[in-house]
């Protein structure tokens, strides 16, 4: 079964042929490979998975080490680490990584805004980046040093957790197909 692309502004669709496991990660590939969903034609197919309708949370803290495709010393595509309540924007969307225009960027949409922001030096290859949600604030690491805080705008809805590996010439690093978002380890503590 395919998926049509949950952002408009994605140029991959998404399909379970694009996620594997194996040698102790989660692969999520994207490829050039025309696919049409729903009458619309996405002219990649790349991989997502979510723990929605599964496993959701208010409040904790979480982690995943990733591998991030790359572009000389930016981040191709845009692959994501995030976090999603069931009425967006209402229930807030908490991007953990998100690899937009090549740099690794973390935000907190909701009603209020999507305040955030982007770290500095270069996130290709393996990385580790989390977060911590409390009442009123987000606080993001990478490689375990703080890189952000967010305190406006903060819902308490649940969430659920979302790896995805899209293609966007809009929002995305350069594109690079085939390419490989790896997945090391999802961690997530609950307060």
């Amino acid at each position: 079964m395919r998926d049509q692309a949950p952002n408009s502004a994605e140029e991959s669709a998404y399909s379970p042929s694009q996620v594997s496991v194996s040698d102790g990660y989660l692969h999520l590939k994207a490829v050039q490979q025309p696919t049409t969903v729903g009458g619309k034609t996405y002219p990649y197919l790349s991989g997502l998975v979510s723990s929605n309708g599964k496993a959701q949370f208010t409040y904790g803290a979480f982690e995943a080490r990733i591998y991030t495709p790359s572009s000389a010393t930016q981040i191709a595509n845009w692959p994501s680490f995030w976090a999603d309540g069931q009425n967006w924007p209402t229930d807030g969307e908490m991007d953990v990584l998100e690899g937009l225009s090549g740099s690794a960027c973390y935000h907190f949409h909701s009603t209020a805004g999507g305040p955030g922001g982007c770290a500095s030096g270069s996130y290709t290859g393996w990385h580790t980046f989390g977060a911590e949600w409390k009442q009123g604030s987000v606080t993001y690491y990478y490689d375990g040093r703080q890189v952000g805080q967010i305190t406006s705008g903060i819902t308490s809805a649940p969430m659920y957790l979302i790896l995805n590996h899209a293609i966007s010439s809009s929002y995305g690093g350069p594109t690079v197909v085939p390419a490989d978002m790896m997945v090391d380890y999802v961690r997530v503590w609950q307060h």
